[in-house]
């Protein structure tokens, strides 16, 4: 690996990946208050489908959230995941999630029904879940596949809940399509495997 990143500790690439993660989830907080003290003027940053104007709310609906329920739901997988996925290198992180928010609100924007207004992290969530899933396996570490298959067994009933269609008031769309972002970009941002150790005598 090279770049700032190279020569850090294990110990140095967990702490940088709580920091940001725990920043993330306080800037999500933040948002929220400033969503109730002004009467949920924040609400309209939410994606309506096939508007052009909302084309310019693909990415800041993925930090706004409908209540402080919403949002409390939301934190303990994104903190978890998110902390998990930064372990590997916070350059790719930020890449990963970039591609995953994009790819979700465009999407949304694209199939999500008339008349709603999408928002919340959970779309990142989803593709963090798909990212941390099948990276292991395409990049072929081991790590990361005993990684991924104990994100599915603790995960895994609450995804495939929040991509059941029958939910009232939940946007199994955007959960869907940040699902297949997150494995998207577990392929456009692999690594190479590990090399093996030099043989010397």
């Amino acid at each position: 690996m090279s770049g700032p990143q190279a020569g850090w500790s294990n110990g140095d690439r967990a702490l940088a990946a709580g920091k940001l993660m725990l920043a993330w989830v306080a800037l999500l907080w933040l948002l929220e208050v400033v969503d109730v003290v002004t009467g949920h003027a924040l609400d309209g940053f939410g994606v309506t489908p096939r508007d052009p104007s909302e084309l310019v709310d693909v990415v800041p609906s993925s930090f706004i959230h409908f209540g402080f329920a919403h949002l409390a739901a939301n934190t303990v997988p994104l903190l978890v995941l998110g902390f998990l996925a930064a372990l590997a290198g916070l350059r790719r992180f930020l890449l990963v999630c970039a591609l995953i928010i994009v790819v979700d609100g465009l999407g949304v924007w694209l199939i999500a029904p008339d008349g709603t207004n999408t928002a919340g992290a959970s779309g990142v969530i989803f593709g963090l879940f798909g990212f941390l899933l099948v990276s292991g396996f395409v990049e072929r570490r081991p790590w990361g596949v005993l990684a991924g298959v104990l994100i599915a067994a603790v995960w895994g009933g609450s995804i495939l809940a929040g991509l059941a269609p029958s939910q009232t008031g939940v946007s199994w769309q955007g959960h869907l399509l940040g699902l297949l972002a997150g494995v998207a970009a577990a392929f456009v941002f692999r690594r190479g495997p590990t090399a093996p150790a030099a043989l010397t005598r």
